[in-house]
């Protein structure tokens, strides 16, 4: 109920500062939902957070904070307006950034 909301606010005051060109807000949001996914998941593997607050935090709020959704129809939008480089750089820039935000995060949530 929190994380669809904070996704629209977010994405809304992302844009507002950075403009269209690129999907910053989405990009944003689905970073940050990364890194607290990575978080919460090596704070389970190391013993400080249980299942219940995985299903929370990983599921209800992450769930609707990030948006795979978006994310492929803002990619598309840039590679069909002629921006096939902004479209890469996004793909690239998401997955890179939020496979690193979880990793770091997951390896922080470890030592909790």
């Amino acid at each position: 109920m929190v994380g669809a909301p904070l996704r629209y606010l977010t994405d809304r005051a992302v844009q507002a500062r950075f403009g269209p060109a690129f999907p910053w807000g989405t990009f944003t949001v689905n970073v940050a939902g990364s890194l607290v996914l990575g978080l919460l998941t090596g704070a389970a593997v190391g013993g400080a957070a249980g299942s219940r607050l995985q299903l929370l935090i990983g599921t209800g709020l992450c769930g609707a904070l990030t948006t795979y959704s978006t994310f492929s129809y803002e990619t598309l939008r840039l590679a069909e307006g002629g921006a096939r480089l902004r479209a890469a750089a996004n793909v690239a820039a998401s997955v890179a950034a939020g496979l690193g935000a979880a990793c770091a995060a997951w390896a922080l949530g470890g030592l909790l």
